[in-house]
């Protein structure tokens, strides 16, 4: 329960400061973190597969 407050206070942080911040800068942000989460699902999706290959 306590993770869950923190994780609220935190997303509630963070947009407050997006809502603040230019567009090009929340939209170049926002691409990056969509690029390092697809290339980590990539990475986790080739280790399971490594892994159950064994």
């Amino acid at each position: 329960m306590l993770f869950i407050v923190a994780a609220l206070l935190l997303l509630g942080v963070v947009l407050g400061t997006v809502a603040h911040a230019p567009l090009t800068f929340s939209l170049a942000a926002g691409a990056a973190i969509a690029v390092w989460l697809g290339i980590f699902a990539v990475r986790e999706r080739g280790r399971r597969r490594h892994t159950q290959a064994h």
